[in-house]
């Protein structure tokens, strides 16, 4: 690999963009410092992590300014799935490309292009290096004391496991790093996924047993932080076992999920989160409201940016319970002729309306007006450039936008990302159960999810292969525009039956003279979409391949 390793990183780079949920981080001092300097005290190498803390944010966070929530380069992970539908189809990130992507097709799928926009290799192992860049400065040159060099240590081998989770995620070899800094070489050969997985474990156990101990998501790490990522990654690895401890280390740390109100995790320091970047307008700003706000907030508001870029879909939707519990009949809005029964909003669990917008739902002291000629709109897919805050499904996002956002600082948005939350961790730990034959214990935590008091939906009970499917379906209405629905079908070897021979769809949505609706069932893609069994793995870049002499392409993209 040809890469270049900073010889020593600017004490904060840059101005940070993240803050911590509870105060700025300090940032000083700005100018650029000798090694020696630099790892001379505890204060000094904090800042030096700083800077990893931001790009945490830019790659998983709201921070590139593209309303991003995963990391790739087009936006929500789900449109890629059948659960989100980006509206507009002129060529950008947050329109066509994710389009494109679902379609899957021949001469859309090839290397350059999934490397452009799924592929993170070059980036990440740009990361890896500075990383252990600064473990090795560290050990070479930190003069402060053993216990506090051990938690600055901890911190870098979080990163560094958390950027090779990335990788591994995507790629079947990788090229393994670790702090030797000779080991940098221009042509080293890869090698299986399951030792980067190896140095994950080994990365993360370390984390957990050197940060502090605390429950409060004040946006630096903890133990609870470097446990639950590490709940989440074996589950890639199908190390159960080991995700199983690491979940049970964060469930015994005293996190909860009592809270009455969904919104709660999702709030700054707020109950259940574990890790979050917070953000400030005097500091450090994001834009997801602006791209994912109802079209109706552009004119009540005067919003800078269209809104309503990407959508729930009415799979989406119908995935959600009654509020009673049980499965919702939904062939009575399944008609292309139309119907004027109203869907059963209403009716629905209480994780609906905290994820999606829907016509009729209140909003910032409004009612959305989700149907044509409304006060937000529909448009037709594929119609129209751009939506221009009209929804091309019938629905809106409602999870993660700010409703307190008034747009009086223009494109300037400050809720926070919640990075990793408990109720994940609590299903992470049921699929570890399960698979290591302990179903019981795996649907108790299961319905820990579904009784706790902001949900309350009964029990279920599932026996077999069917406790499995409970955990699916947990997941999907749980953790849904999270940035994980993608990643699991991938991990299941489910994408390509799932996500290959359908379309997406949505409900056009009518007025009538006596203030009636019409719902119509409308297709939201203009194709057949199709998940190829070669994208369970993204290809190595070009560039690299041309560059290391000791490795070859992943053969599925040969």
């Amino acid at each position: 690999m040809k890469t270049k390793i900073l010889g020593g990183l600017f004490i904060a780079a840059t101005a940070m963009s993240l803050v911590s949920c509870s105060d700025f981080l300090d940032t000083t001092p700005t100018d650029s410092a000798s090694d020696k300097v630099i790892w001379s005290k505890y204060e000094y190498a904090q800042l030096q992590a700083n800077y990893l803390y931001s790009d945490v944010n830019s790659i998983n966070g709201f921070g590139d300014g593209t309303g991003c929530t995963i990391d790739c380069s087009i936006g929500l992970s789900e449109s890629l799935t059948d659960l989100f539908k980006y509206g507009g189809y002129n060529y950008t990130s947050l329109n066509r490309i994710p389009s494109e992507f679902a379609y899957g097709g021949v001469t859309t799928l090839t290397n350059g292009y999934v490397d452009t926009y799924l592929g993170t290799w070059s980036t990440m192992y740009r990361y890896i290096s500075i990383v252990n860049q600064a473990i090795s400065n560290l050990k070479k040159y930190g003069t402060f004391e053993e216990d506090k060099k051990t938690e600055v240590e901890a911190e870098f081998r979080f990163f560094r496991a958390y950027y090779y989770s990335i990788l591994a995620k995507r790629y079947s070899k990788l090229i393994i790093y670790d702090d030797n800094m000779d080991e940098y070489k221009k042509d080293k050969e890869t090698s299986p996924v399951a030792d980067a997985y190896q140095m994950i474990y080994d990365d993360l156990t370390f984390a957990g047993e050197h940060l502090p101990v605390s429950t409060v998501p004040n946006g630096r790490l903890t133990s609870g932080v470097a446990y639950a990522l590490l709940s989440r990654v074996m589950l890639y690895a199908e190390r159960w076992q080991d995700a199983k401890v690491a979940a049970e280390k964060v469930m015994g740390m005293g996190y909860s999920m009592n809270y009455t109100d969904l919104e709660t995790p999702f709030t700054a320091g707020g109950e259940g989160a574990i890790f979050q970047f917070c953000f400030d307008l005097t500091a450090s700003t994001h834009s997801f409201d602006c791209y994912y706000s109802p079209g109706g907030d552009k004119a009540a508001y005067s919003n800078p940016v269209s809104g309503g870029y990407g959508c729930p879909t009415q799979e989406m939707v119908e995935s959600f319970e009654y509020a009673r519990g049980g499965a919702v009949d939904w062939s009575e809005w399944h008609n292309v002729n139309g119907t004027q029964a109203t869907p059963p909003y209403d009716q629905l669990e209480p994780r609906f309306a905290h994820t999606v917008l829907y016509n009729g739902a209140n909003w910032k002291d409004r009612t959305i007006q989700a149907y044509v000629g409304g006060a937000d709109g529909w448009m037709q897919w594929m119609k129209g450039d751009m939506c221009e805050g009209k929804t091309t499904t019938g629905y809106y996002l409602r999870k993660n936008v700010d409703e307190s956002n008034l747009f009086a600082n223009a494109s300037k948005c400050t809720k926070p990302y919640t990075f990793i939350r408990y109720a994940e961790v609590v299903l992470n730990y049921a699929e570890a159960l399960y698979h290591l034959n302990d179903p019981t214990g795996a649907m108790a935590q299961v319905n820990a999810i579904r009784t706790r008091p902001a949900v309350n939906l009964p029990s279920k009970n599932a026996t077999g292969t069917a406790v499995m499917d409970a955990i699916r379906q947990e997941r999907k209405v749980e953790l849904a525009y999270e940035g994980l629905w993608y990643w699991d079908m991938r991990r299941w070897k489910l994408a390509e039956s799932a996500f290959t021979g359908i379309r997406v769809h949505g409900l056009k949505i009518e007025q009538e003279a006596n203030g009636s609706f019409t719902y119509y069932y409308v297709e939201c893609d203009d194709q057949d979409r199709n998940f190829p069994e070669k994208m369970y793995t993204c290809p190595i870049p070009q560039t690299e391949l041309d560059n290391n002499k000791s490795i070859t392409q992943i053969s599925e993209w040969n």
